[in-house]
């Protein structure tokens, strides 16, 4: 069975908790032994620490990595930023002997070190590579009729030649574990294009940051999906929660339902809406929810 240790990181339980609930019901129905991160912190967020304070950064980063290998376990983040942060500081300490030494040197004085025994992963590219497509098509209940917007988010697949997870311009192993559960993955204009949240734009220049997510949601409206399917909660709250923004702020209404990854897959193992916190998402749509009703029963 294979053992993971799950790093919530900090939006989820403060503002997502429906994804956290959805993560380990579909990781527990799928076999993988999942346990929290005993002790967590923020990752912390590759955007801030890392642009201006390197150390802090590593160190932080760092004290995350050395839980995970008391634990013997590889960290799981279900966030594009926390995948980021954890993986490029796992991997500048191991191959930097330097900084690993300076990162340990205030590790140990709160009795942690860093060893370079674990690795970092993200649900998406886990399900794709540890899992497979395959296995999850053969454990859905329903098969969903939807067709979806897939959106990968910029942390999940860039700095690309460290990542390794394929083409960065036309990725497609988040597209077929969509597609695993029947849903339909629909092409759209600007599929890679940033969702506008990141990099300190949603909270130092929000007016751009809402203009980058309407930008896209226009592209994705077009193409006629049912639904958005993230991996990243910050991503999710500037396509969910930034639609009630954009139509304050620019007078636009999309009204286009926002799911984590971990909640169309639990839809497909025959989880209620319910039960994956889908109602605690800003977006309602009535059609939407008819459509899940609807879904075909394997």
């Amino acid at each position: 069975m294979v053992q993971i240790a799950l790093f919530l990181g900090c939006l989820i339980p403060n503002r997502y908790p429906g994804i956290e609930m959805a993560t380990k019901l579909c990781l527990s129905k799928l076999g993988i032994d999942v346990t929290d991160l005993r002790g967590a912190s923020c990752c912390p967020a590759p955007g801030v620490f890392r642009s201006f304070d390197s150390p802090t950064w590593l160190t932080v980063a760092g004290r995350n990595l050395a839980l995970g290998e008391e634990m013997q376990r590889d960290l799981l983040t279900i966030c594009n930023g926390c995948f980021g942060s954890l993986a490029d500081a796992n991997r500048t300490l191991k191959e930097r002997e330097d900084l690993r030494k300076k990162t340990n040197v205030h590790l140990q004085m709160i009795n942690h070190q860093f060893k370079g025994t674990i690795d970092v992963r993200h649900i998406a590219e886990f399900l794709y590579s540890d899992i497979g497509p395959k296995t999850i098509k053969e454990s859905i209940e329903k098969t969903l009729a939807l067709k979806v917007a897939v959106h990968y988010g910029c942390h999940l697949i860039k700095p690309s030649m460290e990542r390794g997870l394929g083409s960065f311009e036309r990725p497609h192993f988040f597209d077929e574990i969509v597609e695993a559960t029947g849903a339909k993955s629909i092409e759209y204009p600007d599929k890679m294009e940033c969702c506008g949240a990141g990099g300190g734009m949603r909270s130092g220049f929000k007016e751009r940051s809402l203009a980058m997510a309407e930008h896209k949601l226009s592209k994705i409206k077009e193409a006629g999906v049912d639904c958005i399917v993230n991996a990243c909660p910050f991503c999710h709250m500037q396509m969910d929660h930034g639609q009630q923004e954009i139509e304050k702020t620019f007078g636009k209404a999309y009204n286009i339902p926002v799911l984590h990854y971990s909640q169309l897959l639990g839809l497909a193992l025959g989880f209620t809406p319910e039960k994956l916190g889908i109602h605690l998402n800003a977006i309602k749509n009535q059609e939407f929810e008819e459509k899940l009703a609807s879904s075909i029963e394997v």
